[in-house]
């Protein structure tokens, strides 16, 4: 070899290296920067999945039916006798900010379920206020005074307080009080907005995917619609929003904030995802089993029904199953119907107001409170693990059910 040719090769080797060297650094950026981004979230969000409990001693020696018991009155007595010190009002008021303004509730619902309290009295743990959380779980005093801090300093070198699991966190409706606040009725408002649009757009993507590819003659009107599919993919997804408060709340007059309007607003938006994605898979079965279908006297119905159907179904399920990951992250389409609003009930049917998780996370993420804060980076960790999980089904269908021809 020449001495430019060997000049020329080693450089081309040298730029090869330095590309490979760019693309592995991308990579590892990549890596570095989604490590920072999930521990963050995990870091803010996982105590959120946690709740506080302040112990109090709750005399019911003067009670003996429940019907009698002014709950509120007994729980705030329990607090001036554990805090005497408090006497003036405002420090009475900073007083009974220690403790959640359903702990009434929760004093109720123990007795009913162990009426051996009352007559006597006892060390019951009720739950804090979301200040109070706070304190109990990273020291954050900024919403204390200098009365508050005191007294919860005193409760924890008594170690008078109690940390649980929240599962009530993932079965209550969105409250005004952080400490109370839960995403049941935002994962049932989108399970319920998820099950309408599949109703609607898994059968009417697959018809349409198989006419335009098997039965539909090519000409100038299929590629435009062909086209109009493709180019509806890419549209953004508050162009869908606007559609769906203008056909279905305006025109239909449609229940507003309904788990129904959701859906068909959503059905719009993954509808075009679900053909392109079935299309493909279409295209992928080799000729050969068309035309095997039809030297044995098989129509073109059923050489659709029978043979190209079932072998294309793995990769319509995996299109189906990120169709609906894209759907469930979507929040501005769900924003422009007026599913912004505060749901306070579980919703029980596709006409009830409801909202979904991205929506809630939204209207967590506005508020000033630091506890709604970490309810916000809560429920994002729940929505990603979704996320994750319907790709990693969508991962193993593939795996499992595909064919390599």
């Amino acid at each position: 070899m020449t001495n430019t040719k060997i000049k020329n090769l080693t450089k081309r080797n040298k730029k090869e290296k330095r590309f490979k060297i760019y693309g592995l650094s991308a990579i590892v950026c990549a890596m570095i920067f989604l490590a920072i981004l999930l521990s963050t979230i995990f870091i803010r969000g996982y105590s959120g999945f946690f709740y506080s409990k302040i112990a109090l001693d709750i005399d019911l020696s003067k009670n003996h039916e429940i019907l009698q018991i002014d709950y509120r009155q007994i729980i705030k007595k329990a607090l001036r006798h554990k805090f005497p010190e408090a006497q003036e009002i405002s420090e009475i008021n900073s007083l009974y900010q220690l403790i959640s303004k359903i702990s009434n509730l929760e004093l109720k619902e123990k007795i009913a379920n162990n009426p051996n309290l009352l007559g006597k009295k006892s060390r019951i743990f009720l739950r804090a206020s979301s200040i109070s959380d706070m304190y109990f779980k990273h020291n954050q005093d900024a919403s204390l005074n200098n009365n508050q801090k005191k007294w919860l300093n005193q409760i924890k070198s008594e170690n008078s307080y109690e940390i649980k699991f929240n599962w009530s966190f993932f079965t209550i409706a969105d409250s005004r009080e952080a400490e109370i606040a839960g995403v049941g009725a935002s994962l049932t408002g989108s399970f319920f907005i998820i099950l309408i649009f599949l109703i609607l757009a898994f059968p009417i993507a697959i018809m349409c995917a198989f006419y335009l590819e098997e039965f539909a003659p090519k000409n100038r009107l299929t590629d435009i619609i062909e086209i109009s599919i493709n180019n509806l993919a890419a549209v953004p997804s508050i162009i869908y929003g606007l559609l769906g408060l203008v056909i279905y709340l305006q025109f239909m007059n449609l229940p507003r904030s309904s788990a129904l309007v959701g859906g068909m607003t959503l059905f719009m938006l993954v509808l075009p995802v679900i053909i392109i994605a079935t299309r493909n898979t279409i295209r992928s079965i080799p000729q050969s089993i068309r035309d095997g279908a039809l030297a044995i006297g098989a129509s073109k119905m059923q050489t659709t029904l029978h043979h190209l159907l079932p072998l294309s179904m793995p990769g319509i399920m995996t299109g189906t199953i990120l169709a609906i990951s894209r759907a469930l992250g979507e929040t501005a389409p769900l924003l422009m119907i007026g599913m912004v609003a505060f749901i306070a009930d579980i919703p029980r049917n596709f006409f009830d107001p409801t909202t979904a998780l991205p929506v809630q996370i939204y209207l967590w993420s506005d508020s000033p409170e630091s506890g709604f804060l970490e309810k916000t980076s809560a429920a994002i960790l729940i929505l990603l693990m979704l996320l994750i999980l319907f790709n990693i089904f969508a991962i193993v269908i593939r795996k499992k059910f595909e064919k390599k021809w």
